[in-house]
């Protein structure tokens, strides 16, 4: 009985020595893991490094990572020239660490040879009409439905965008070109479609999805836009629409489209009430046909429209016409209005807006349509510009030209600009 008792006491003691060690080594194993948790982990100095080992090595620490390329006559190609995060600064996951890596010397030599000249002319299409026609069905010359070409036909139209995407050109928003941000690639050169009238052939309506948003005719203008966005996704499809009080000429559908043009990368933007001459009427009557437009385009889109002007008829045709400055300030309905620019009818390509002429108050457009080759129609635009356009060195934050062109870049711009001799 004793020898009994004395075996429970003894494995009792080994019970509870072997309870004392599990817990003596969870709480270790705790601290230990505390300590882990609470250990900081501090951003290394990646100035000097290469972008492909940077990456690797802080995978890890599961950064929200971005990098902008730059040329340096210092730094090496493909190594970081700066970081967001200083070295030492302790990171979190999730935190956002920008990179600034080196393209290495700026080659001078090959923008010279590539003709990078961002100095160059911009053309800024105007169109109004597209009708569901072919060529062959017009009586007039090429692809116009009408003799002065102001509507031309859907396969002229279709050949128009062909002929701009394989000629290096890309489409940018109007107020892109007039605020300075030609965000094109690299050898490329911008362009700008407009559309005048608010033609329910711009974006004809045929109807609503089963979840009430518009369906649209694909051989309206922005029908066939939406489908060459299809077949160059690289393409950045835009346009600007410069509507008057019927807007689209679709009641049960205006303001949907306005909403959707918007809403899908393209631009709307004021023809005046009536499309009015401005060159015909008081001054008081030029605030009232501007100054309703942006009054009603504020009542549909807020805030999401362009506060830019198409002139009806391209008048007036000087600036120095009583009723310009109305086209540019003005009031109606007890409130104040602006136009940051105003576009005539004009014939040709303008001038870069890093040009010391360049003017966003009176910029001239180029009339879309066919003429054979003459009298500034689409033939003779592009062959002028085969020598003068701007094509792109494809950084938004810098501008490249020849040192000829020196004389006529802007002096206070707030972007790099390099020469080549």
């Amino acid at each position: 009985m004793k020898r009994s008792k004395k075996k429970k006491v003894n494995l009792f003691k080994v019970l509870l020595a072997i309870l004392i060690l599990f817990v003596i080594i969870f709480i270790i194993f705790k601290l230990i893991n505390g300590i882990e948790k609470d250990k900081k982990i501090l951003m290394d100095n990646l100035v000097g490094m290469n972008i492909n080992q940077v990456m690797n090595d802080i995978e890890d620490y599961k950064l929200d990572v971005s990098t902008e390329y730059k040329y340096s006559d210092e730094v090496e190609k493909d190594l970081v020239i700066s970081q967001s995060i200083d070295s030492g600064v302790e990171i979190n996951s999730g935190d956002k660490l920008n990179l600034v890596i080196s393209l290495g010397k700026l080659d001078k030599e090959k923008l010279k040879n590539d003709g990078i000249n961002e100095l160059g002319k911009v053309p800024i299409m105007m169109y109004h009409g597209i009708k569901n026609m072919t060529n062959s069905e017009t009586k007039y010359t090429g692809g116009n439905v009408d003799k002065d070409g102001y509507t031309r036909t859907v396969e002229a139209f279709k050949k128009d965008l062909e002929f701009y995407y394989q000629n290096g050109y890309r489409m940018i928003k109007l107020s892109d070109y007039i605020n300075g941000k030609i965000d094109v690639e690299y050898g490329k050169s911008p362009i700008i479609l407009t559309f005048d009238d608010g033609n329910d052939n711009n974006i004809k309506v045929t109807g609503l999805d089963s979840d009430g948003n518009i369906i649209i005719d694909k051989n309206s203008a922005v029908g066939v836009l939406e489908e060459f966005k299809k077949k160059y996704p690289d393409y950045n499809v835009t346009a600007i629409f410069f509507v008057n009080n019927g807007i689209f000429n679709q009641p049960e559908y205006n303001e949907k489209i306005l909403h959707w043009l918007v809403d899908n990368g393209y631009e709307v933007g004021n023809h005046t009430k009536n499309h009015d001459n401005l060159s015909k009427i008081s001054t008081s009557q030029t605030q009232e046909v501007v100054g309703y437009m942006y009054d009603k385009l504020e009542s549909i889109l807020g805030s999401k429209y362009q506060k830019i002007i198409a002139l009806p008829f391209g008048s007036p045709y000087n600036k120095t016409h009583e009723n310009y400055k109305y086209v540019l300030n003005g009031e109606y309905n007890g409130k104040e209005y602006e136009s940051v620019a105003s576009l005539r009818v004009g014939w040709e390509p303008e001038v870069s807006p890093f040009n010391k002429d360049f003017d966003k108050t009176f910029l001239k457009r180029c009339r879309a349509y066919d003429n054979n080759g003459k009298d500034f129609d689409i033939e003779m635009v592009f062959r002028m510009l085969e020598k003068t356009r701007y094509i792109s060195d494809g950084d938004i934050d810098r501008i490249v030209t020849s040192v000829s062109n020196k004389d006529i870049v802007i002096s206070d711009l707030d972007k790099e600009v390099i020469y080549y001799e």
